[in-house]
């Protein structure tokens, strides 16, 4: 996670005319460089969507300590790779290093199978709590370093590159302590074959399988939403408030620091406490209102964006950690691992497919994504609350 903070503040370097990290032709306008900043947004999710169910598949049959890995090997090189990118202005390596990184990254379901392992339905929602704690850490590092370690006016030799250097580094580091200090997890090996084709057959399942039908469509439109909001917000702050690099990674690390809060302090008080499906009919709709708050905040009183991060961190942290608790609540223990990629993939089709939207919303108005996703997410609010049943689930 904080190799995707990193980014935040870097992606408005790469295409913006007055950067001088610019990597766009020279030919090209700005709102050439919001569809090409689209796309490569969309890159990731989508590669993730096709080997997010495949990793998991992977981490249930031969275990989640191999996996883990070796995918983030994959994902150290993959940053190494974007670093040479931007360097050469090579923009089709740019593409091929977010889709190795996708490749890789799909992970996080086999990280969320480490939880779900260890795990009890009274500590379930705790513990999920602790990953979203360290998302936070990621959000709070990750921007704030991204935007120190591509500022020149900080340190001279400092450039876009330098933030992915450091990343690669750190991935690799997180491989070597997987190796040294995680064991291993999983108790009942699946005996199923590996299935090639169950990220398109996941699409089918996260929206007819009884129990994720009744979350699955809340979980996409939610992370849709929230994806029309992340992927053009920090070119928001530039554009329209006048952020640096360095600034909109401040900005990041504060929303970071007040998921890190909510997710260890708020989630950890709430867990066991709380039903998750009750947190949850609040919690969606609450991030969808913070959104829309920042739509009408106007651009001479930037001082307005401070108050909104601890609101929109405690819903998002609540909706993170009680999602995914719901999914392996509802789901047998042996292939937790599995039905939390199927969450991967919907979560990763529901970046990709906005992401790619939201280069051509911004052509129209680079604040409109900010709309569109409030309103995506408060959408998913309504469907939760009509869609899931708790009764159909009170013997989990």
């Amino acid at each position: 996670m904080l190799g995707v903070g990193i980014l935040i503040p870097v992606f408005p370097l790469l295409i913006l005319p007055t950067s001088p990290f610019r990597l766009t032709p020279d030919s090209w306008d700005i709102t050439s460089g919001f569809i090409m900043l689209g796309w490569l947004g969309a890159s990731f999710p989508l590669a993730q969507f096709l080997f997010a169910p495949i990793l998991g598949q992977i981490a249930d049959r031969y275990g989640r300590k191999k996996t883990l890995a070796i995918s983030l090997c994959g994902t150290s090189f993959a940053y190494i790779l974007f670093a040479i990118a931007i360097l050469t202005k090579n923009i089709p390596l740019l593409f091929i290093s977010r889709i190795l990184d996708g490749i890789t990254g799909g992970n996080i379901s086999v990280a969320q199978a480490v939880i779900a392992d260890i795990s009890t339905p009274t500590t379930r929602a705790k513990n999920f709590g602790l990953v979203g704690m360290a998302f936070g850490l990621g959000f709070i590092l990750g921007p704030f370093i991204g935007g120190k370690l591509s500022d020149q006016n900080l340190i001279p030799w400092f450039n876009a590159a330098t933030p992915f250097y450091f990343t690669a580094i750190l991935s690799f580091l997180n491989m070597l302590s997987v190796l040294k200090f995680l064991p291993e997890t999983l108790k009942t090996i699946s005996t199923k074959r590996i299935n090639i084709t169950r990220p398109f057959n996941n699409i089918t399942k996260a929206f007819t399988t009884f129990g994720l039908k009744s979350i699955m469509p809340s979980t996409f439109l939610f992370n849709a939403g929230f994806t029309f909001f992340t992927t053009f917000f920090a070119i928001t702050l530039a554009n329209k408030y006048g952020f640096s690099q360095g600034h909109i990674g401040n900005y990041f690390a504060y929303i970071g620091i007040m998921i890190f809060l909510a997710q260890g302090i708020l989630v950890r008080r709430l867990s066991g406490r709380v039903s998750d499906f009750k947190i949850l009919r609040f919690s969606m709709f609450g991030t969808g209102v913070c959104l829309l708050i920042y739509h009408f905040i106007p651009a001479n009183h930037p001082e307005f964006l401070y108050f909104i991060p601890p609101f929109l961190s405690s819903c998002n942290a609540m909706t993170f950690a009680f999602s995914s608790s719901i999914v392996t609540r509802i789901t047998p223990a042996n292939i937790h691992a599995e039905s939390l990629g199927i969450n991967s993939s919907i979560m990763a089709i529901a970046q990709a497919i906005p992401a790619v939207l939201s280069g051509y919303i911004a052509v129209i108005n680079f604040n409109m994504p900010i709309l569109v996703g409030s309103s995506t997410i408060i959408l998913a609010g309504v469907i939760f609350w009509i869609l899931f049943k708790p009764e159909h689930f009170t013997n989990k």
